[in-house]
């Protein structure tokens, strides 16, 4: 997989963990180029390395907001993935196997499909809390800032992706409530090669 995040960053440590979800003893290899320009620009090469590596099939990752361009432009999922298709073209990728998931509008939108995870988070012995789902998560404007709010509401202390993404996503009884973004499941049938979703 190939993200725009750091080093061990939220969208590697939730899809990485998601993947070992669906499919049990698959095998990850990773690249992360830090942000939206350089996995535009440097996917094409990054993915050829990972074919080289002997990697089945590569997932490009990459949230649609924030965008990167001049302030008061919006992204347009089109013409990024037409960028990412031109920067793997440069590279000479050919394969049938690399595939584009575009999450709209960011990684949060997956966290906050499902209370129960968030919930179990920001709950202490002494303190249960109950967030509630958001039932159109992806409809959501800003769900960094949604998954912000709700936990200066419930804990008083700021939401960090790379620390709390990850938790929120090791917190998730099953995958049934992230099947409201049509991302997610775009995400699903792409790691695991199959049309039908798991339960």
């Amino acid at each position: 997989m190939i993200f725009e995040c750091g080093p061990d960053g939220a969208d590697q440590q939730v899809c990485e963990h998601l993947a070992r979800r669906l499919k049990p003893g698959i095998e990850l290899s990773s690249v992360t180029l830090d942000n939206k320009p350089r996995l535009i620009s440097e996917c094409g090469l990054a993915a050829k390395n990972l074919l080289h590596e002997g990697c089945e099939r590569i997932i490009i990752v990459w949230d649609l907001y924030p965008p990167w361009r001049e302030k008061g432009q919006h992204p347009c999922r089109r013409e990024e993935c037409e960028a990412i298709m031109r920067s793997l073209s440069l590279a000479r990728v050919t394969s049938q196997h690399v595939y584009l998931v575009c999450i709209e509008e960011a990684l949060e939108a997956w966290l906050i499909a499902d209370g129960r995870a968030i919930s179990a988070v920001l709950s202490t012995p002494s303190h249960p809390i109950k967030v509630p789902d958001v039932k159109r998560p992806e409809q959501i404007h800003n769900p960094k800032g949604r998954l912000k709010k709700i936990f200066q509401q419930h804990s008083g202390s700021p939401y960090n992706d790379r620390v709390h993404a990850g938790r929120i996503v090791r917190a998730l009884p099953d995958l049934k409530r992230l099947k409201r973004c049509a991302t997610f499941i775009r995400f699903v049938v792409k790691v695991t090669g199959e049309t039908s979703i798991p339960g």
